[in-house]
């Protein structure tokens, strides 16, 4: 995983969400992956249509899901997408200067649900740091060693 997508993911956010949801785990997370896709065509509807009131609720949608699963970047330009819209819809402004945001959008899930399905592979090689199989250390008292 690249640290670009690794630091996109509150990794210790998802795996708590993944233990409070235990075998529900998998099936909430395809029910993210659908509104998130839902929300990302309303998204980008709205912004072709130049309507600000049309991007709050489906932005407001995401972030909420986003954050938790921990996905703090999709999180936080979801919300700065909302926020935005709904200064925009305040003052009666067209969203224009939120075009570069919408266009970020889809990529960034593409690759925050990427992520999230190798985490959830369970056909992936996990590495746990020190452990089994691992290159003892000098002055090391792992397993057999006195």
């Amino acid at each position: 995983m690249t640290p670009e997508v690794e630091n996109q993911i509150d990794w210790s956010s998802f795996r708590a969400t993944r233990r409070a949801l235990g075998a529900d785990f998998i099936r909430i997370l395809g029910y993210f992956r659908e509104d998130g896709a839902k929300s990302l065509i309303e998204i980008e509807a709205a912004m072709r249509a130049r309507s600000a009131a049309g991007l709050v609720i489906p932005a407001h949608t995401l972030k909420g899901d986003a954050l938790q699963f921990g996905a703090e970047t999709l999180a936080a330009l979801a919300e700065e997408i909302e926020m935005t819209a709904r200064r925009c819809v305040e003052m009666q402004e067209a969203p224009d200067e939120l075009i570069q945001g919408v266009v970020r959008l889809r990529p960034l899930l593409e690759n925050t649900l990427a992520a999230f399905d190798r985490e959830c592979n369970p056909l992936v090689e996990r590495r746990i740091p020190g452990g089994f199989g691992r290159k003892p250390v000098a002055g090391d008292q792992g397993f057999g060693r006195i």
